[in-house]
């Protein structure tokens, strides 16, 4: 039986101390599709609005969070569990946060999601196709899955659930970084509305 602590402090008292409501972008697709670049600065822009935000990236919680983690289909599982749940809190402290992870699977994103309430989670399906992000492989990375020496990779050797229904879906082929973080600041109206 699960027994929650109650406290006097709300999600809604922090979301007023910070003056926008709190929301989580979960940035979904291939390595390399661009989802850091885009969290990078779409957080830039929102920091200068006087938003408070925070990025869970993939790779950086993969070297202390989630470092005991491989890239098997449970551990992949449980990787977005545990990301989805840190970001559960820091939307619960009252921040924006970009949770950037390939999330290949349906079932983990549907998992992440049902934690939010329906209006606090914004699932951001970067749609670049794999020739392009194998083209830019910022990281050395396709080139060690197409030699082998990487397995388990996801659009190589693993796959990916493409999201049917995302919420918004982008394609850094086609569209500038620019234009795409005005397209993220369309999506919602970051301001409290009083009641």
């Amino acid at each position: 039986m699960k027994i929650n602590q109650q406290f006097d402090i709300t999600k809604g008292d922090r979301a007023l101390a910070n003056g926008h409501r709190p929301l989580c972008f979960w940035f979904t697709g291939l390595s390399g599709s661009g989802k850091s670049t885009i969290a990078n600065a779409f957080e830039k822009k929102l920091h200068a609005n006087g938003i408070k935000t925070y990025v869970l990236d993939g790779d950086n919680l993969r070297q202390g969070l989630n470092s005991s983690l491989g890239f098997d289909l449970e551990s992949r599982i449980e990787n977005i569990r545990r990301t989805a749940e840190v970001a559960k809190l820091m939307v619960d402290a009252g921040l924006v946060v970009l949770v950037t992870l390939i999330s290949p699977l349906k079932i983990g994103r549907d998992s992440a999601r049902a934690l939010f309430g329906l209006d606090e989670f914004v699932e951001v399906y970067i749609n670049t196709p794999l020739d392009i992000c194998e083209a830019r492989d910022p990281k050395g990375i396709y080139k060690k899955a197409r030699q082998g020496k990487i397995l388990d990779f996801t659009g190589i050797d693993s796959p990916y659930d493409v999201p049917i229904n995302p919420d918004v879906m982008l394609d850094t082929s086609k569209n500038n970084l620019d234009e795409i973080v005005i397209t993220l600041l369309n999506l919602t109206d970051f301001k409290l509305t009083k009641s």
